[in-house]
């Protein structure tokens, strides 16, 4: 194939994407999370990757034409419980949707093994929703897979290279249902803090990640960061802001951001975002 032809066929059939329910975040995303491939929200505790993620989970169910997939979404969870209240409080902005919960698969996660295993399983309940009258899964959010790993191995050589081969697996196993069922999947990840003044490995548009005034990095290491098609880093600082204009009096307000770190198909990019009750939503530069 010669590479005008590939890009003509990207053209002519473009990758559907699932819009993550504000213009602006979808501006920076080039449309929204991408179907076909493995999309990685990396974050700390706080930042609003759960948040965004359920966010996903009523945008999903929009119809093609406000830039949804019209589709059912499996939540696959492994640190608490599924945050059904607050779903509810995001699903006030989505008033079109009628009992999005009922669109919504839970299924809790135990270990790294559990999820392979969940997910071996999983090809017959795809088939069999594309093949009845109920709306098909496209959207997989995994809630953190940062977790599964974290106690099951230990740090020597030898779980090492068991811990690697597990993370080729699953990455293997969600890409081909990603492809098979046109799949967006999205997977949690959580950040370890970067002890040396090095700036270590650079992976993708920044060798150094920032949040809380810290220098972290993603997660389970270089291995698992060849399994994900796209990682996008949620940050968060502190900010004293004084209550009126010469006031000595301040009050601390919280910035959150979102950024590509690398990704196949869009550049160097962020854009602050802020979460509310009703909404997550992106602001203008």
């Amino acid at each position: 194939m010669k590479p005008e032809d590939l890009l003509q066929q990207l053209t002519s059939n473009p990758t559907q994407k699932c819009t993550l329910g504000c213009p602006i975040l979808d501006r920076v995303l080039a449309g929204g999370i991408p179907c076909n491939s493995i999309t990685e929200l990396v974050a700390e505790s706080g930042c609003g990757k759960t948040q965004i993620s359920l966010q996903l989970l009523l945008s999903a169910q929009l119809p093609a034409s406000l830039g949804g997939l019209n589709a059912s979404s499996l939540y696959l969870f492994s640190e608490s419980p599924f945050p059904l209240r607050r779903l509810h409080q995001l699903s006030s902005s989505f008033p079109t949707l009628h009992n999005p919960s009922d669109k919504i698969l839970t299924h809790p996660l135990h270990s790294a093994h559990h999820l392979f295993d969940v997910l071996s399983q999983l090809d017959s309940l795809l088939l069999s929703r594309q093949l009845t009258s109920s709306p098909p899964i496209k959207l997989i959010v995994i809630d953190s897979i940062a977790a599964l790993f974290r106690y099951e191995f230990e740090n020597n050589a030898r779980d090492l290279k068991q811990r690697s081969g597990l993370f080729f697996k699953i990455s293997s196993k969600l890409k081909e249902q990603a492809r098979r069922f046109g799949l967006a999947v999205v997977v949690i990840n959580q950040v370890v803090d970067v002890m040396d003044d090095s700036d270590g490995l650079r992976i993708g548009n920044s060798a150094c990640l920032y949040t809380s005034e810290r220098k972290v990095s993603a997660a389970l290491g270089l291995s698992w960061a060849n399994c994900v098609n796209t990682r996008l880093f949620l940050s968060r600082n502190e900010e004293r802001v004084a209550q009126e204009v010469g006031d000595d009096c301040f009050t601390t307000q919280t910035r959150r951001f979102i950024r590509v770190i690398f990704a196949p198909h869009l550049p160097d990019s962020y854009c602050e975002f802020v979460i509310t009750r009703e909404k997550v939503f992106g602001l203008e530069r």
